[in-house]
């Protein structure tokens, strides 16, 4: 039988193991995002991000930190609920990817010099996220056992 690309994106065979991994780090993304997006968790919200982000000389920053803090909020909502959790993990890769070579990877590995330790832990998740899919207790996994029903 031939899967439809929405099949082959949404299908896992991660079993439960993947719903350990995307609640937690789902979580983290979205309160990320939204200190970026909307200020809260202590962060400066849009405007103080987007001058912080030019300041470093990711320009323009409004911009950049709309996309960042986007791809963080939704992109962990979608891990949080396992809805197209590969595309989610694609942009959340690319934003850690981001992150650690113009912010962090210059202080080293460890959190405690603003190192890309954090941030490579969670490309990590991102890309074996990326690589296994939702897993089989996820919204992904339903819809795509329906599109194959169809068939």
């Amino acid at each position: 039988m031939n899967k439809s690309l929405a099949q082959r994106l949404l299908s896992s065979r991660a079993g439960a193991a993947a719903l350990a991994l995307r609640v937690p780090v789902g979580i983290i993304f979205i309160a990320h995002g939204a200190q970026k997006l909307f200020g809260l968790f202590g962060g400066y919200g849009l405007e103080g991000t987007g001058q912080w982000m030019e300041s470093i000389g990711l320009t323009p920053g409004y911009l950049m930190a709309l996309m960042a803090g986007s791809a963080e909020f939704f992109g962990g909502l979608a891990l949080l609920i396992g809805l197209l959790v590969r595309p989610a993990a694609l942009s959340l890769s690319f934003a850690m990817l981001v992150a650690i070579f113009s912010v962090h990877i210059h202080n080293g590995l460890f959190m405690s010099n603003n190192g890309y330790e954090f941030g490579l832990a969670l490309l990590a998740a991102a890309v074996s996220l990326l690589f296994s899919g939702a897993g089989s207790l996820s919204l992904d996994q339903a819809i795509a056992r329906r599109l194959g029903d169809e068939r």
